[in-house]
């Protein structure tokens, strides 16, 4: 019998599961989009260990074998411009910043396949209370990385008419107090630092002033942070570019981007977020009622937004101001063919939609519309789908994600029909996993 031994054990190591972790998932036979820019591949399988994927190939042995014929798994989304906490229902305000609103956020974005988040400013206390509870992995929801609170103007962007709260920007009076802030802010240690340059197409009383911008730029950089720019006007973007900014939080919307700022743009490595839905929401629900109906939008609203959305007379005034209207489409359609031509000219492309920011950016419905939106501004939808991946996750400077390999996190969205074919595939889900397990299932079984 002992002679026998060794056939005995090389026949159980050949055996399906042997040898395999017990935690060992494998999704067989799934149309695999990696984030990497790559044709999909067929037939393929996933395997994950723990929160990890373990191996991608044909044919994986071991484990629990889930089968996904004909659905497509592609890395869960990543939002690189968002907010947390400030809206619920109609409202956007500070005072909507406590923990339980921020989960629920968390918990929608996750459900719409949205696995990492990125708050770019105005979080308070309650966004570092919940971060090391969420990155652990011991409550449900999105992963959320931040930029603390940002800084403002005094009587200016962003406007505290808003709801605004004070404990939520800084807005230094000069350089001096600037540096201090930032100082105070990298204490918190954020993923990035934010400031407000334009004046929200002129609405505001003043701009940043450039002493008070370079000293935060300058300080940030001292104490190690990057910095991420509001921005609306290409001379802006311009002048950030020249004085170092990393980051690009919006897209340029007042004229036609030139060579001088694309190769400034490559030349320095800058990022540039082109949140291409940003001005249209002003817009397009009065426009476009029939969104309604789709569940794409549908359970992303709560209750009091849906009502609002559904009432005709809300919608005559969201469509009233004939000149806004047109400043608003104008700009839409001048941030698409920006960004269209900024990545064309391989320019470092990120992505985000600043949903949270306003409540009607809409997390989740945001995200999956900014693809739609890349795809219409003429990137391919294997390009959109990256951009809101592995280009993301690389803004964020996120190693862990963002692709389907070996080592990443298995953070995935899968969805039904093919979404390097039709974008809108990846509006329906069928299942979303983060950190190896499901989650969340079928939007019709979600609520907000």
């Amino acid at each position: 019998m002992k002679a026998q031994t060794p056939v005995l054990l090389l026949a159980l190591a050949l055996m399906p599961g042997f040898g395999f972790a017990a935690d060992r998932t494998v999704l067989h036979d799934v149309r695999l989009i990696d984030g990497k820019g790559g044709a999909p591949r067929e037939h393929m399988d996933v395997a994950i260990e723990g929160e990890r994927i373990e191996a991608v190939g044909r044919h994986l042995a071991g484990g629990k074998v889930i089968d996904l014929s004909g659905k497509t798994v592609l890395p869960g989304l990543i939002t690189d411009h968002s907010h947390l906490g400030l809206t619920q229902g109609t409202k956007a305000s500070g005072e909507n910043a406590t923990e339980e609103n921020i989960l629920r956020q968390l918990k929608q974005y996750l459900a719409y396949g949205v696995t990492t988040v990125m708050s770019l400013g105005l979080n308070q206390q309650s966004f570092y209370n919940l971060q090391p509870k969420i990155h652990s992995g011991s409550l449900p929801g999105a992963d959320f990385f931040g930029a603390d609170r940002g800084f403002g103007v005094p009587d200016g962007a962003p406007p505290a008419a808003g709801g605004i709260l004070n404990s939520q920007v800084y807005r230094p009076r000069d350089a001096t107090e600037a540096r201090q802030q930032v100082r105070e802010t990298a204490s918190r240690h954020p993923t990035l630092m934010k400031m407000w340059v334009d004046d929200f197409h002129g609405a505001m009383k003043q701009k940043i002033s450039p002493e008070v911008q370079q000293a935060i730029l300058n300080e940030a950089h001292k104490q190690g942070i990057r910095v991420a720019a509001h921005v609306f006007y290409l001379d802006d973007a311009k002048r950030l570019v020249g004085e170092g900014i990393d980051v690009l939080a919006h897209g340029v919307r007042d004229r036609p981007v030139d060579q001088a700022f694309i190769d400034a743009l490559k030349k320095r490595g800058v990022w540039y977020i082109p949140t291409l839905g940003l001005d249209e929401t002003s817009y397009i629900f009065a426009e476009h009622p029939e969104l309604l109906s789709q569940p794409l939008l549908k359970h992303a609203l709560q209750a009091p937004l849906a009502a609002q959305l559904e009432d005709p007379v809300w919608r005559a005034k969201a469509l009233q101001d004939a000149k806004k209207l047109s400043e608003d489409h104008s700009a839409v359609d001048m941030n698409m063919a920006n960004v269209k031509k900024l990545n064309d000219a391989g320019v470092k492309i990120g992505f985000g939609s600043d949903s949270g920011a306003t409540a009607l950016r809409i997390a989740g419905f945001a995200e999956h519309h900014e693809l739609a939106l890349l795809v219409k501004a003429g990137f391919t939808p294997l390009q959109a789908i990256e951009t809101a991946t592995r280009n993301a996750a690389a803004l964020l400077k996120l190693d862990d994600r963002g692709t389907i390999a070996p080592g990443k996190r298995a953070d995935l969205l899968i969805v039904e029909g093919d979404p390097a074919s039709d974008i809108r595939a990846v509006d329906a889900i069928a299942e979303v996993w983060q950190r190896g397990k499901r989650v969340s299932g079928p939007l019709a079984d979600f609520s907000p």
